[in-house]
């Protein structure tokens, strides 16, 4: 009786082959053959994965930065005047310092001729030389019977008034709604052709860099 209680309990673990010899039990072989594949695998360190994550996210964040700051720029200089009746100009020198100064952008919104006033600041064509776009401000008005409208200006850090008198021959004149200051160095800067080539190619390769990273990525 206690032969076969033995052989029973031997059977439970080892197989008998044909020949009479033991063979290990298939179930004990997978487990161990999973846990030597699991000691095998290596684990990546949990710190250079944070760095990794934590770069990446940084790199985007600056990317996304410079995208929207580059879009909306955009839209303010170049969308906006044809649809919202506003004009951009680019300060030059400093006859209008401190209030203006040079680099800064100068937005003027339409103004009726019939409600302009001395002290307003214009922005508009001389009437001699080159007929450059000035900005400076009224320092006279004067309307005759027929209806037209001169003026006098001068430049708030200038000693005297402007040696002209500018005849608005429009009904409406653009005067001054708002300075984005130190704006106009940038548009300056990127009309160089070194700053237009860097962004032409600059661009490009950087689009291409963020495609092939969107398809070559794998999720985890």
């Amino acid at each position: 009786m206690s032969a076969a209680i033995t052989a029973d309990s031997r059977d439970s673990t080892d197989l008998p082959s044909a020949d009479g010899t033991v063979q290990e039990s298939p179930v004990q072989d997978h487990s161990v053959s999973s846990r030597a594949r699991r000691r095998a695998q290596p684990v990546p360190p949990a710190r250079g994965r944070l760095l990794s994550k934590a770069v990446g996210a940084a790199g985007s964040a600056v990317l996304t930065v410079l995208l929207v700051a580059a879009a909306l720029v955009f839209l303010f200089l170049a969308v906006g005047p044809r649809f919202l009746n506003y004009q951009t100009s680019t300060m030059l020198t400093g006859s209008m310092s401190p209030g203006i100064n040079p680099g800064d952008v100068v937005v003027s919104v339409k103004t009726p001729v019939s409600e302009l006033k001395v002290g307003d600041v214009i922005t508009y064509s001389i009437p001699i030389d080159d007929h450059r776009i000035e900005t400076h401000r009224v320092a006279s008005i004067k309307r005759d019977d027929a209806g037209a409208t001169s003026v006098t200006t001068k430049g708030d850090a200038n000693a005297g008034p402007d040696p002209w008198t500018a005849l608005l021959s429009e009904d409406y004149v653009y005067t001054q709604a708002g300075v984005v200051p130190y704006l106009g160095h940038g548009i300056r800067a990127l009309r160089e052709p070194l700053a237009q080539s860097v962004l032409l190619y600059g661009a490009s390769a950087l689009f291409v860099v963020v495609v092939l990273t969107a398809i070559w990525r794998k999720p985890r």
